[in-house]
C-alpha cells in the first residue's frame, strides 16, 4: 500500500496563526524584530572587530555567539515574515531539510560557545594570574572551531536520518518552521529511531554543556565569595550575570521542547516556546551582553564620535 501512495515533495507550514486580522500586525512585529536582531548581532560583531580593546577571548566568543544568533534568526524568521504578507506557506522537501540543518547547526554551536564563555570567566576569576597563558589565542580558536564542527555534524546526523522517512499521508506541518518533531508526526515511516536519536542527543548535548557551565559558575561563585573587596565582587558578578541570564533563557526553552515535551508537539504552547528560542533569544542576546557592559558601551561611544 505504501508503495502505491504518492510521496510528498512539498510541505505546508501552518504558521503561528490563521486569523486574517492578525497577519499585517504580526508581519510588522516580526519584520522589525528581524531587523533589530540583525542590526544588534551584526553591529556587535562589527564593534568587536573594529575596536582593539575588545580583541580578547571573552569578546571573541561573544562575537561568534552573535554570529550564531544571526544564523538562527535568519534560518527561521524570513520564512515566518513571508508567510504573513503573501500567504506563501509552501516549502519544498529540500528547503525544509535545509532550514532545519542551518537552525540545528547554529543552535548546537551556540551551546558549546556558551561553555567556552563560561570557562573563560572561570579562568579569569579563579586563575587570573595565568589567564593570558591558559586562554591563549590558539585555545580560543580551537574552542570556536570545535563548536562549529560539532554543530555541523550534529545537524548532519539528524538531516541524514530524515532521508529514511517517507511522507505520503499528510504534508501539513503544524509549526512555523521545519522542526523535526512535527515532521516525525506526519511521517509514513516509523520515526522511532529518529525520535530516539533526537532524544539521546538532546539529553547528551544539553545536559553535558549545561552541567559544564554550572560547574564553572559554582567555582566562580566560591572564588567571588572569598574576595574581600566589595568592588571586586560587584565587578565579578557584573561580568557573569549577563552570561547566566542568556544561559537560563536558552537552555530553559530548549530543555522544555526537546526533553520534557518529547513527541507531544501538537500544541500552541510548543510554538510559543519555539518562538522564544528561535526568534526572541537572538533578539535579546546582544542587548543582554551590551547594556551592562562598560567596555562595549565605551567602544560604541568611541566609534560614534
Amino acid at each position: 500500500m505504501e508503495g502505491n501512495q504518492t510521496q510528498v515533495t512539498e510541505f505546508i507550514l501552518r504558521g503561528i496563526t490563521d486569523r486574517p486580522e492578525l497577519q499585517v500586525p504580526l508581519f510588522l512585529v516580526f519584520f522589525f524584530i528581524y531587523v533589530i536582531t540583525m542590526v544588534g548581532n551584526l553591529g556587535l560583531i562589527f564593534l568587536i572587530f573594529k575596536n582593539p580593546h575588545l580583541h580578547t577571548p571573552m569578546y571573541l566568543f561573544l562575537g561568534n555567539l552573535a554570529f550564531t544568533d544571526a544564523c538562527t534568526s535568519s534560518s527561521v524568521t524570513p520564512k515566518v515574515v513571508m508567510k504573513f504578507i503573501n500567504k506563501n506557506d509552501m516549502i519544498s522537501l529540500g528547503e525544509c531539510f535545509s532550514q532545519f540543518y542551518f537552525f540545528c547547526s547554529s543552535a548546537t554551536a551556540e551551546c558549546y560557545l556558551l561553555v567556552a564563555m563560561a570557562y573563560d570567566r572561570y579562568v579569569a576569576i579563579c586563575n587570573p594570574l595565568h589567564y593570558v597563558v591558559v586562554m591563549s589565542k590558539r585555545l580560543c580558536v580551537q574552542f570556536i572551531y570545535v563548536s562549529y564542527l560539532i554543530g555541523l555534524l550534529h545537524a548532519l546526523l539528524h538531516v541524514g536520518l530524515l532521508f529514511r522517512l517517507t511522507f505520503c499521508s499528510s504534508n501539513i506541518i503544524d509549526h512555523f518552521y521545519c522542526e523535526i518533531l512535527p515532521l516525525y508526526s506526519i511521517s509514513c515511516t516509523d520515526p522511532s529511531i529518529n525520535a530516539l536519536v533526537a532524544f539521546i542527543f538532546a539529553i547528551f548535548i544539553q545536559l553535558s554543556t549545561f552541567m559544564s557551565i554550572i560547574i564553572s559558575y559554582i567555582r566562580v561563585l566560591f572564588a567571588i565569595l572569598k574576595t574581600k573587596s566589595e568592588k571586586g565582587r560587584r565587578k565579578a558578578f557584573s561580568t557573569c550575570s549577563a552570561h547566566l541570564v542568556s544561559v537560563s533563557l536558552f537552555y530553559g526553552t530548549l530543555f522544555v521542547i526537546y526533553v520534557l515535551s518529547g513527541s507531544d508537539t501538537e500544541n500552541y504552547q510548543g510554538k510559543l516556546y519555539s518562538l522564544f528560542y528561535t526568534i526572541f533569544i537572538p533578539l535579546l542576546n546582544p542587548f543582554i551582553y551590551s547594556l551592562r557592559n562598560k567596555e562595549v558601551l565605551g567602544a560604541l561611544r568611541r566609534l560614534t564620535k
